[in-house]
């Protein structure tokens, strides 16, 4: 680590050398010569066939439920542009994933944050929402969200999974994150849930690498035409290419041992950071994930959390403006903590630096 580097908890970025690219370059030219012909030429909107049907048997669902494309951001957008207009209700937890944020009010909904707790919304506040008007959407990440870290319990998404047969709106699960858990036991998903009101939308970035660009919807078969009609649309067809290497890095049975040595690197980063909190700001509100990417600090009202964020360089770090996590933009005092993408030596010099910061622009 360069001693005048500053430290960046900033993006979710996985670690670049936990890239598979070796064997990513066996499959690439694998794939290329015995496939080469149909991957470089118009295919189907839909996505490359044998890697949709290993994704249908992955997650035990029909061949049609499954929608292949560039990113799930991508999907965030399909789902925003096909299914609200403008003036429609969307509820997302506050804090969220920020791009989703952006894609929603883009498209002119209103979008509702629900307050988020260690285990959840909070779901007094959501059903306080719902009676005044039911949303159309609920975007929702579930494990280890992005940003703060929380877990969903099972209670409140069975709760939820309730609430959307009875109401009649539509999950949007982006679950990225979920086969990086470290301890503990995989809650059921909302696609288990509540199937027929549930987009369930995934990622090849967290679990291979970001730079293939490939994302995964499931949808309820009822909606999925909508959705296949949306991206013939938009592009023709996704970047068959790269599916086609990810199909024969799947198909030679790669991803599940890379998914293994991905969480033996991350868990024990994960464990660094809540032990670096511990130790140097053992009075923060921070959560405590089991998995993921990210956990969250929450600052004390007696910090000057603008100014924190705008001056952290000058203390060695690089912090996200947590304004942008919010959808009414009341962030200042929330801090999103990337663990990933670093080492424990950076993690470790980067909460200190953290704790130095805070101290000074405490009130």
């Amino acid at each position: 680590m360069e001693s005048n580097a500053p430290i960046y908890f900033t993006r979710g970025n996985p670690a670049t050398d936990a890239l598979p690219i070796d064997d990513f370059r066996a499959c690439a030219d694998a794939v290329f010569k015995d496939q080469g012909r149909v991957l470089f030429q118009y295919g189907h909107y839909s996505g490359y066939g044998p890697l949709r049907q290993w994704v249908a048997d992955w997650f035990d669902v029909q061949y049609e439920q499954v929608l292949l494309g560039n990113s799930s951001m991508e999907f965030l957008t399909f789902a925003a542009g096909l299914f609200l207009e403008k003036g429609d209700r969307v509820f997302l937890e506050n804090p969220s994933y920020d791009r989703a944020i952006t894609a929603m009010k883009r498209v002119g909904a209103d979008v509702v944050g629900i307050p988020l707790e260690p285990d959840g919304i909070d779901m007094a506040a959501f059903e306080a929402a719902l009676k005044e008007k039911p949303p159309k959407l609920f975007y929702i990440v579930p494990d280890f969200q992005n940003p703060s870290g929380v877990t969903t319990g099972v209670a409140k998404r069975k709760r939820i999974a309730e609430l959307a047969e009875t109401h009649g709106f539509l999950i949007l699960e982006d679950a990225p994150y979920r086969f990086l858990r470290y301890r503990g036991e995989n809650p059921p998903t909302f696609k288990e849930l509540a199937p027929d009101h549930t987009i369930h939308i995934s990622s090849f970035s967290k679990i291979m690498s970001p730079g293939v660009r490939v994302g995964v919807l499931i949808g309820p078969p009822d909606i999925m035409p909508k959705l296949h009609k949306w991206s013939e649309d938009t592009y023709i067809h996704p970047a068959l290419v790269t599916e086609g290497i990810v199909y024969e890095y799947c198909r030679r049975g790669l991803l599940v041992p890379n998914i293994e040595k991905l969480k033996a690197l991350y868990h024990p980063r994960m464990d660094c950071m809540l032990q670096m909190l511990e130790t140097y700001m053992g009075d923060a509100d921070y959560i405590k994930p089991e998995g993921g990417f990210f956990l969250s600090v929450t600052l004390p009202a007696t910090v000057d959390g603008r100014a924190l964020q705008n001056n952290a360089e000058k203390f060695g770090i690089v912090l996200s403006d947590g304004s942008g996590f919010f959808t009414d933009g009341q962030g200042d005092n929330f801090v999103r903590l990337p663990f990933c993408g670093i080492t424990e030596e950076e993690i470790e010099v980067g909460v200190q630096c953290l704790a130095k910061a805070i101290a000074h622009y405490t009130i």
